[in-house]
């Protein structure tokens, strides 16, 4: 049962950038910090996607979030929205939403795709463009993998906002392009038999599972909450998408 929390939480707009509390702050520096060391010593750029079991556990402001806070420490990051069919990055951000990867992946425009995020100057964005009738029929072409493989040459990160798992398929798609996923999910909203359905959906395609994000929990000791190296990454903070 999603208690009366969650779902003001759910309807709250959540603070991105350098609007994050302090203890929201330091929990993304933890999660970027693990990330980081997850792939220590290997210089390429690394593509992450950020998904969840249901809409509503926080993937989208995870996903800024987290890019920002790659940005922070001097990193090129680039943020994609891979999710067509409900994309809010653009909304989060107040940007144009096309042209986007829609209209890269069907090859209708090449130029003016990417746009500043307009919170970090490290920190670029493809938005999800016009909403395709085929998302998934789009992500699985040949042309997504040759579009990371060209975006990842100026790039140290992309991170992949990817739809909730337990909706559609795209999350799937995409794990296999990726270097690793990161599922987010919601004390008090997601249910575990969903969640353990995520985890068991992305292991049978392979997918690299990172870790975990928790939002919604309780700040303990005021600032700081327990993080959970590769198992577990936990984010205080309340987030709407």
């Amino acid at each position: 049962m999603i208690n009366q929390q969650s779902k003001q939480a759910i309807n709250t707009p959540a603070p991105i950038g350098s609007n994050l509390s302090f203890a929201a702050a330091e929990a993304y520096k933890r999660l970027r910090t693990n990330l980081m060391f997850s792939f220590a010593g290997e210089e390429k750029c690394r593509v992450i996607g950020v998904t969840s079991s249901i809409k509503g556990d926080g993937k989208t402001t995870t996903s800024i979030n987290l890019a920002y806070t790659l940005a922070e420490v001097g990193k090129r990051v680039l943020l994609l929205d891979a999710d067509m069919r409900m994309s809010n990055i653009h909304k989060v951000l107040k940007i144009q939403q096309s042209p986007g990867l829609s209209n890269l992946l069907v090859g209708l425009n090449n130029t003016h795709v990417v746009q500043p995020s307009g919170i970090h100057k490290n920190l670029n964005v493809i938005t999800a463009g016009e909403i395709p009738p085929n998302p998934s029929e789009l992500l699985n072409a040949k042309r997504m993998q040759a579009l990371l493989e060209l975006l990842s040459d100026k790039m140290d990160f992309i991170i992949i906002d990817l739809p909730p798992i337990d909706a559609v398929t795209d999350a799937l798609i995409v794990s296999k392009l990726t270097d690793g996923m990161i599922i987010v999910a919601r004390q008090n909203y997601v249910d575990k038999r969903v969640l353990d359905n995520t985890v068991r959906q992305l292991r049978f395609h392979d997918a690299n599972i990172l870790g975990f994000v928790m939002n919604g929990t309780e700040i303990e000791k005021k600032y700081y909450r327990k993080s959970y190296y590769k198992n577990y990454y936990s984010s205080e903070k309340t987030d709407n998408e």
